[in-house]
């Protein structure tokens, strides 16, 4: 199964569609799931594609050796005018996200790896955040100092990742979060959690967020589908 590291040397692409209806998000599934199992193009690593649970959407985790491989693929004709467009008519919004893996941290019972499979019973969350060129660095800080998630009960996971550009649906700088809990039940109580009962890291974390951030969106997934290179080198 893939496994996420900042030291994989890999790119990170996140695809991230959101749709109106349920049998939209299963269309998109159908397509996602066709591409990554026909899936043969130089330097691709891995996919692993997500189901959207707290709003209809999908999430596709897509690992590449280089920028130049990726480039290669964007370049082809079928991925400009089929691929795209038909992905276009199925949601409402996409983000196609170049990112690099900053930080990974795990619980202890996670066994020191940050592993994404259907085989596991994770309740992930994909999180974007907008921020000014000049504060990425501080913002990647921030949600890096993430330790004090490890009391948190339900906690397995938590990434970041540093945004390089968008080929489509973002303008300026960003940061993505891929964390990994025990269910949405966990997921749920620590956003509900009154803030009189937070720890001060968690404080500190969500003031830094509120003079950095400038745009916010997140959603809830099961991860569905995984398929891999048979060679998977950096």
């Amino acid at each position: 199964m893939p496994t996420i590291s900042a030291d994989s040397g890999y790119l990170t692409v996140l695809n991230l569609f959101s749709t109106d209806a349920a049998e939209k998000q299963d269309q998109l599934l159908s397509a996602m799931r066709e591409i990554v199992d026909t899936a043969a193009f130089e330097g691709w690593i891995s996919s692993t594609v997500h189901s959207g649970r707290d709003r209809h959407g999908t999430a596709n985790f897509i690992q590449w050796r280089s920028g130049e491989d990726l480039d290669r693929r964007y370049a082809e004709d079928k991925f400009k005018h089929r691929t795209v467009p038909l992905f276009e008519e199925m949601s409402t919004s996409m983000k196609l996200l170049r990112t690099v893996v900053a930080s990974t941290h795990q619980h202890p019972s996670q066994g020191g790896t940050t592993e994404i499979s259907p085989d596991r019973d994770d309740h992930t969350v994909i999180e974007f955040f907008g921020v000014a060129a000049e504060h990425q660095d501080d913002l990647v800080t921030a949600l890096g100092q993430q330790e004090w998630l490890q009391a948190t009960p339900g906690y397995r996971s938590h990434t970041v990742l540093r945004g390089l550009d968008a080929l489509r649906g973002v303008d300026g700088p960003f940061v993505v979060t891929y964390s990994q809990w025990d269910g949405k039940e966990s997921y749920d109580a620590f956003r509900a959690l009154p803030e009189a009962e937070w720890p001060g890291e968690r404080k500190r974390t969500r003031d830094a967020l509120e003079s950095l951030v400038t745009a916010r969106d997140w959603n809830s997934y099961r991860v569905v589908h995984t398929r891999s290179a048979s060679l998977a080198t950096p």
